[in-house]
């Protein structure tokens, strides 16, 4: 066929003679199994679209992108790898009793019979190129040995899992990827996944690849546990399944990607709802995946269950409460400041009150609040949101994050102007927000006057309810860790043994630590005399407010965490 089709493509002027004879030299050099039409592409002659076209005309045969053609793994069964890669075909779809393959030469008379012997089926050629072709083979072979593997994984797993999802967010036409999807064991690998981190009560789902090892872990209560290690060879195929419920781009695999799931879930017997939400991050052995897990059962809106102090709370439901001014919560990542923010706006939720929220991502759906999704791409940030909001007449603004001076500046004077703004800052402790405000150039005059109160927090773990024992410690131990004389002399802690209601760590749900610091008119007047934090924070110890520490001892004292969870947390 080579001479043939060199030919052709200079009789329909395609190439040139010159072209020609030079890539017959290069197909001689290159060896016997060289093809004309790969080193004309790689001379750059011609492309692999326009030797399949021109194929593809020539013989009356269709051709096929393979790049968008879902192959249907039970057909790539019916012919071994090692065929496929000496003839340089690849088995499509069957009808019937008519099986499509997919060509690089058309006219190879001795692979379609070989092929219909083998099979028992009538062949129907299609055309694709060369590079496109062993491609396809490589991945479909690949995908065909995942599958076997993890039938044994799944089995040493239990049941599969019951999972769909939720069908008003399935607007991708999957069409055959989904048929042949539902029965893929890698489908029932991800949905036992999925499942299995609810039952568990995981936060998050890592997913991670590294040179010779696959893992899945899960963070449950704030810690990353390893759950398992799948064989390397389902990497791609679980990657690509999560991306495909994400509403991700498969093929881009060298970007950042965001995307969600929706999904129903059968969960114990109940019918949850439940949203993740996924992040795709190129890593030097593949793709990294975590899924956030948002559970609406876990959202705990009732304040008096989130672990603050009585004084503390009563501090801070009365900033709250009041018609304008701003409340702060402050504090890392996955402490627990949205649940804190969003059981505030609970509070205030009422008929007669406009609340609008601008967040980054809206975690939670929340019944009568007008919640605003950010998206940088096109210019919708918290800035931006800011002063739309202050035109749509709000009593009570949320913004997601204050990140630069700008989103400061319209949220101080949106608190000045009659307005109660709730946000979050990235700062340590509570008097520290102060001064992060007048480094991003806010004047010490607004922070004072608009600052109503700032709440800075600590996710700690919860001592396990089956396995609690009381641990003997010295008075000098439990003096060195923060109790008072007196304390150090009568209190008591406590720590979990391991169970299996906790696998094994002790520990099982958490709870919050809070500092919470009032800006009254003491501290207001050293904030205007531009007072250090450590002044301010003096000031506020001596009105009575409880430190991270001094709230994570009492959470100590009362059995519910364990003195390592405080000292791992907060700082003397």
């Amino acid at each position: 066929m080579s001479q043939r089709l060199g030919d052709l493509l200079v009789k329909e002027k395609v190439i040139t003679s010159e072209q020609l004879d030079k890539a017959v030299r290069a197909q001689k050099e290159a060896g016997a199994n060289a093809r004309l039409g790969s080193v004309l592409v790689q001379l750059g002659y011609v492309t692999d679209e326009e030797v399949t076209n021109f194929l593809s005309r020539q013989y009356g045969v269709p051709a096929i992108n393979l790049e968008y053609f879902e192959i249907d793994s039970s057909v790539v069964k019916l012919v071994p790898e090692e065929t496929a890669k000496r003839y340089q075909i690849l088995p499509l779809s069957r009808v019937g009793a008519s099986l499509t393959i997919a060509m690089v030469d058309p006219t190879n008379v001795f692979a379609m019979d070989d092929i219909k012997f083998m099979t028992g089926y009538n062949i129907e050629p299609v055309v694709a190129s060369e590079s496109a072709i062993l491609d396809a083979i490589q991945k479909a072979y690949e995908e065909h040995i995942a599958e076997e593997n993890v039938d044994e994984l799944l089995a040493s797993m239990g049941d599969e899992a019951d999972v769909e999802l939720q069908a008003d967010q399935e607007d991708l036409d999957l069409g055959e990827l989904e048929k042949s999807a539902d029965e893929a064991p890698i489908v029932k690998l991800v949905n036992i996944v999925l499942t299995d981190a609810v039952k568990r009560g995981a936060s998050d789902i890592h997913i991670e690849p590294y040179e010779k090892e696959y893992r899945v872990r899960f963070r449950i209560d704030g810690v990353l546990q390893h759950i398992m290690s799948p064989p390397m060879k389902l990497k791609d195929a679980i990657t690509s399944r999560i991306k495909i419920m994400a509403k991700m781009d498969i093929s881009e695999k060298r970007l950042p990607q965001d995307g969600r799931i929706m999904l129903k879930m059968h969960v114990g017997g109940k019918k949850k709802q439940l949203d993740y939400r996924v992040n795709c991050l190129p890593t030097l052995w593949g793709e990294k995946v975590v899924l956030r897990l948002l559970d609406k059962e876990n959202l705990r809106l009732d304040m008096t269950k989130l672990g603050f102090e009585p004084e503390s709370l009563e501090r801070f439901t009365r900033a709250v409460l009041k018609p304008y001014g701003m409340v702060l919560v402050t504090g890392p990542t996955g402490s627990g400041k949205t649940n804190t923010l969003y059981s505030s706006v609970s509070l205030l939720n009422k008929p007669d009150t406009n609340i609008l929220t601008a967040e980054d991502p809206v975690e939670f759906q929340l019944h009568g609040v007008n919640q605003v999704q950010m998206k940088e791409s096109i210019g919708l940030n918290f800035a931006a949101a800011l002063r739309a909001f202050l035109r749509q007449d709000p009593n009570v603004i949320l913004v997601g994050e204050i990140r630069d001076f700008e989103t400061a500046e319209i949220a101080i004077k949106a608190a000045l102007t009659g307005h109660l703004v709730l946000s979050t800052l990235h700062t340590n402790g509570a008097p520290e927000t102060i001064s992060r405000l007048m480094n991003m150039g806010i004047e010490p005059f607004l922070v004072a006057t608009a600052v109503h109160l700032i709440c800075a927090q600590r996710l700690v773990r919860r001592i396990c309810g089956e396995c609690k024992e009381e641990l003997t410690l010295s008075p000098q131990s439990l003096l060195e860790a923060g109790f008072t004389p007196e304390e150090s002399r009568t209190a008591k802690v406590y720590k979990g043994k391991g169970c299996t209601v906790c696998n094994g760590t002790g520990y099982k749900g958490r709870t919050g630590l809070y500092e919470v610091m009032e800006v009254d008119d003491e501290i207001r007047e050293l904030i205007l005399v531009g007072a250090s934090a450590v002044e301010l924070k003096k000031k506020a110890i001596e009105r009575g407010m409880f430190t991270l520490r001094r709230s994570g001892l009492i959470k100590a004292m009362g059995g519910f965490t364990t003195l390592e969870e405080v000292a791992r947390e907060t700082v003397h």
